[in-house]
Protein backbone atom coordinates (compact mmCIF):
# COMPACT_ATOMS: atom_id res chain seq x y z
CA UNK A 1 0.00 0.00 0.00
CA UNK A 2 1.18 3.70 -0.81
CA UNK A 3 0.45 6.63 1.59
CA UNK A 4 1.63 9.98 2.01
CA UNK A 5 2.81 11.05 5.10
CA UNK A 6 3.88 14.54 5.86
CA UNK A 7 4.88 15.19 2.13
CA UNK A 8 6.73 12.03 1.95
CA UNK A 9 5.43 9.04 -0.41
CA UNK A 10 5.58 5.69 1.19
CA UNK A 11 5.08 1.82 0.66
CA UNK A 12 3.53 -0.05 3.47
CA UNK A 13 3.34 -4.18 3.21
CA UNK A 14 0.17 -4.41 6.33
CA UNK A 15 -2.59 -5.76 6.62
CA UNK A 16 -5.58 -3.52 5.33
CA UNK A 17 -6.98 -3.53 8.54
CA UNK A 18 -4.30 -2.14 10.18
CA UNK A 19 -4.98 1.00 12.59
CA UNK A 20 -2.82 4.05 11.28
CA UNK A 21 -1.90 4.92 14.17
CA UNK A 22 0.02 1.58 14.17
CA UNK A 23 1.30 2.13 11.01
CA UNK A 24 2.81 5.03 11.31
CA UNK A 25 4.67 4.66 14.59
CA UNK A 26 5.21 0.79 14.22
CA UNK A 27 6.37 0.61 10.45
CA UNK A 28 7.29 4.05 9.23
CA UNK A 29 8.75 5.13 12.88
CA UNK A 30 6.57 8.76 13.37
CA UNK A 31 6.18 8.80 16.92
CA UNK A 32 4.37 12.35 17.32
CA UNK A 33 0.89 10.20 17.78
CA UNK A 34 0.48 8.43 20.39
CA UNK A 35 -1.90 5.55 21.75
CA UNK A 36 -3.74 7.05 24.35
CA UNK A 37 -7.31 4.99 24.65
CA UNK A 38 -7.77 3.35 21.33
CA UNK A 39 -11.54 3.94 21.00
CA UNK A 40 -11.12 7.47 19.65
CA UNK A 41 -12.04 9.18 22.78
CA UNK A 42 -8.75 11.04 24.17
CA UNK A 43 -7.68 12.07 20.92
CA UNK A 44 -3.88 11.61 21.69
CA UNK A 45 -3.44 10.10 18.22
CA UNK A 46 -4.97 12.81 16.10
CA UNK A 47 -3.46 13.59 12.44
CA UNK A 48 -4.74 15.31 9.37
CA UNK A 49 -5.62 13.51 6.69
CA UNK A 50 -6.88 15.77 3.54
CA UNK A 51 -6.65 18.71 6.29
CA UNK A 52 -8.99 16.70 8.31
CA UNK A 53 -8.44 15.96 12.11
CA UNK A 54 -9.04 12.03 12.64
CA UNK A 55 -8.47 9.90 15.48
CA UNK A 56 -5.67 7.22 13.67
CA UNK A 57 -6.35 4.77 16.66
CA UNK A 58 -9.82 3.85 14.16
CA UNK A 59 -8.54 4.72 10.51
CA UNK A 60 -7.63 1.24 8.80
CA UNK A 61 -4.66 1.80 6.75
CA UNK A 62 -6.98 0.19 3.87
CA UNK A 63 -9.74 2.60 4.32
CA UNK A 64 -7.19 5.96 4.17
CA UNK A 65 -8.92 8.62 1.72
CA UNK A 66 -5.87 10.92 1.80
CA UNK A 67 -2.71 12.39 2.39
CA UNK A 68 -1.45 11.77 5.74
CA UNK A 69 0.01 15.14 8.36
CA UNK A 70 1.58 14.66 11.74
CA UNK A 71 2.94 16.87 14.41
CA UNK A 72 5.89 16.27 12.33
CA UNK A 73 4.80 17.74 9.10
CA UNK A 74 2.83 20.85 10.17
CA UNK A 75 5.59 23.52 10.71
CA UNK A 76 7.97 24.07 7.83
CA UNK A 77 12.16 22.81 8.38
CA UNK A 78 12.97 26.41 9.49
CA UNK A 79 9.72 27.32 11.03
CA UNK A 80 7.26 26.05 13.88
CA UNK A 81 3.68 26.13 12.77
CA UNK A 82 1.52 29.20 14.84
CA UNK A 83 -0.04 26.66 16.80
CA UNK A 84 3.39 25.06 17.85
CA UNK A 85 4.81 28.43 18.68
CA UNK A 86 1.49 29.05 20.67
CA UNK A 87 1.90 26.28 22.75
CA UNK A 88 6.03 26.84 23.72
CA UNK A 89 4.52 30.64 24.37
CA UNK A 90 1.63 29.67 26.92
CA UNK A 91 4.17 26.48 28.27
CA UNK A 92 1.03 24.51 27.52
CA UNK A 93 2.76 20.87 28.16
CA UNK A 94 2.50 19.35 31.32
CA UNK A 95 3.71 15.96 31.04
CA UNK A 96 3.21 16.43 27.32
CA UNK A 97 1.43 13.02 26.20
CA UNK A 98 -1.54 14.73 24.57
CA UNK A 99 -0.16 17.35 23.00
CA UNK A 100 0.67 16.07 19.56
CA UNK A 101 -3.00 15.45 19.39
CA UNK A 102 -3.74 18.89 20.82
CA UNK A 103 -1.88 20.61 18.71
CA UNK A 104 -3.28 18.74 15.47
CA UNK A 105 -7.22 19.25 16.62
CA UNK A 106 -6.21 22.80 17.31
CA UNK A 107 -4.81 23.22 13.67
CA UNK A 108 -7.41 21.60 11.69
CA UNK A 109 -9.58 23.94 13.89
CA UNK A 110 -8.26 27.30 12.81
CA UNK A 111 -8.63 26.78 9.60
CA UNK A 112 -12.36 26.24 9.36
CA UNK A 113 -12.78 28.63 12.45
CA UNK A 114 -10.43 31.65 12.18
CA UNK A 115 -11.05 33.58 15.26
CA UNK A 116 -13.21 31.12 17.33
CA UNK A 117 -14.55 32.04 20.50
CA UNK A 118 -13.98 30.26 24.16
CA UNK A 119 -17.14 28.15 22.90
CA UNK A 120 -15.75 27.41 19.83
CA UNK A 121 -12.41 26.19 21.64
CA UNK A 122 -14.17 24.11 24.30
CA UNK A 123 -16.37 22.44 21.78
CA UNK A 124 -14.09 21.75 18.91
CA UNK A 125 -11.42 20.86 21.44
CA UNK A 126 -13.33 18.82 24.47
CA UNK A 127 -12.74 15.67 22.46
CA UNK A 128 -8.86 15.65 23.37
CA UNK A 129 -8.06 14.79 27.11
CA UNK A 130 -5.31 16.26 28.98
CA UNK A 131 -4.83 14.56 32.34
CA UNK A 132 -2.88 17.73 33.69
CA UNK A 133 -5.72 19.51 33.12
CA UNK A 134 -3.70 22.40 31.04
CA UNK A 135 -7.03 23.45 29.51
CA UNK A 136 -6.80 27.15 30.07
CA UNK A 137 -3.28 27.18 28.76
CA UNK A 138 -4.42 25.11 25.28
CA UNK A 139 -7.60 27.55 25.33
CA UNK A 140 -5.45 30.95 25.91
CA UNK A 141 -2.78 29.13 23.03
CA UNK A 142 -5.24 28.81 20.26
CA UNK A 143 -6.30 32.40 20.73
CA UNK A 144 -2.94 33.41 20.27
CA UNK A 145 -2.23 30.94 17.22
CA UNK A 146 -5.45 32.34 15.29
CA UNK A 147 -4.13 35.56 15.82
CA UNK A 148 -1.01 34.87 14.22
CA UNK A 149 -2.48 32.99 11.34
CA UNK A 150 -4.79 35.91 10.56
CA UNK A 151 -1.60 38.25 10.54
CA UNK A 152 0.22 35.95 8.07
Amino acid sequence: MKLTVNGTEREVDVDPAMPLLWVLRDELGVTGPKYGCGIAQCGACTVHIDGEAVRSCQVPIGDLWGAVTTIEGIGTPDAMHAVQEAWVEHQVAQCGYCQSGQMMQAAAMLVEIPAPTDEDIDDIMSGNLCRCGTYPRIRAAVHTAAAKLREA
